[in-house]
């Protein structure tokens, strides 16, 4: 089972009605926690992204059932369903703020009525997460689909964000999730031009030796997954999608 690994992708962590749309943003605070003593239990590995970084670059093996936990967006609910969870268990993990939305509501849920509007992180609970030893990057500075804008807008999503969230926590933040999933070529060229090392994407599949490191595909975490589609998802390489396969072709 060595050679790859499980990027999984968490958003919101709560109390949620049953939904039958955008599955994928939301996980019950029970299944969460099931989860992680699933990871803890089961013999995984979950790693802090630098080492699973060495891993896919071949500075060190990496080790049977890796796992990364990334958490997009940064809600407010991280502070309370999340955090405590990974303090039990010592697990480290990456959260991914949008620069200029700190402290407010993710208004983009608003364009769909009935949906609610959570809060993100402010900037003194960012600084806090990170102290607690969770590892900040960044998901551009107002949450823009980066495939859809044109090269002014791309360079200052990437290259604002990092500044100001640099400039919050005292430290470099070489770490980037495409917001939406949504990059293209000039996407990834800048990212890696301002000083990036990594990105996160939306594909689907494990991240093996094979990907780019400002391309790394993920596991969506879905509302309706179970311990045993979990442990499926986990276990089973998977056969990467046509677009993941796209963009190895692309890069490699």
């Amino acid at each position: 089972m060595a050679g790859f690994l499980s990027i999984l992708m968490y958003h919101q962590v709560g109390r949620f009605a049953p939904m039958k749309t955008h599955r994928a943003n939301y996980c019950d605070r029970d299944r969460f926690a099931r989860q992680m003593a699933f990871l803890h239990h089961g013999g995984f590995r979950v790693l802090d992204l630098e080492a699973a970084l060495a891993g896919l670059a071949g500075k060190q093996p990496i080790p049977p059932r890796s796992v990364v936990l990334s958490f997009d967006d940064g809600y407010e609910s991280f502070l309370q369903e999340v955090l405590p969870v990974l303090r039990r268990y010592d697990f480290p993990a990456v959260l991914y703020a949008i620069s200029q939305y700190l402290g407010k509501r993710a208004d983009w849920f608003a364009k769909e009525p009935g949906r609610p509007v959570p809060r993100l992180l402010s900037g003194a609970q960012l600084r806090a997460i990170r102290q607690a030893g969770i590892r900040i990057g960044s998901h551009g500075a107002h949450h823009v689909r980066l495939g859809e804008v044109d090269d002014r807008t791309k360079w200052r999503e990437l290259a604002d964000s990092k500044a100001a969230l640099e400039d919050l926590l005292g430290e470099a933040v070489p770490h980037l999730c495409y917001p939406f999933g949504s990059f293209d070529q000039t996407s990834l060229q800048m990212a890696q031009e301002i000083g990036y090392r990594s990105a996160l994407t939306c594909l689907r599949g494990a991240a093996t030796r094979e990907d780019h490191p400002l391309a790394l595909p993920r596991k969506a975490i879905s509302f309706g997954d179970n311990l045993i589609g979990y442990a499926w998802k986990l276990l089973v390489k998977q056969a990467p999608t046509p677009a993941l396969l796209d963009w190895r072709r692309k890069l490699g």
